[in-house]
């Protein structure tokens, strides 16, 4: 069974990831990552990695140890791979947070004019970045 819901994550995996994902930096020179390009801004978009290529057939003689142990390292691979992004998330939040919490004059681009955020905007901000870093980095 585990090997089945293994296999069905793996090979269900290219699809999940299969949208467009644009990357940016904002005025502050914070490196944003998002679905939708920002407007007025320069973006770039991120190549994403396709399908994985088929593996050579198992030589003779290795049977469902040798699948499982190839199926192991795997699945150990994406999991160090997105533990990796969780950690550069965080890394990039908590900074975000510190700027928040330090600078009480911030200004954002916004069609290509910058424009300063007013108190309530960047507490909004500020609360937002708190519960990211809550919900998602320990």
């Amino acid at each position: 069974m585990r090997t089945l819901v293994l296999t069905l994550l793996i090979g269900l995996s290219p699809w999940c990831s299969a949208a467009q994902i644009y990357k940016w930096v904002d005025a502050q020179g914070v490196t944003h990552f998002d679905a939708q390009p920002p407007r007025g801004l320069p973006a770039t978009t991120v190549q994403t990695p396709s399908s994985p290529t088929p593996k050579p057939a198992a030589m003779p003689g290795s049977g469902a140890l040798g699948d499982q142990k190839v199926i192991d390292d795997k699945v150990k691979k994406q999991v160090s791979e997105q533990q990796a992004q969780l950690k550069a998330f965080c890394e990039q939040a908590r900074t975000n947070l510190a700027q928040l919490q330090n600078n009480p004059r911030l200004r954002e681009e916004v069609e290509g004019q910058l424009r300063r955020l007013d108190e309530s905007q960047r507490q909004e901000r500020l609360a937002e970045t708190q519960k990211q870093i809550t919900e998602n980095c320990q």
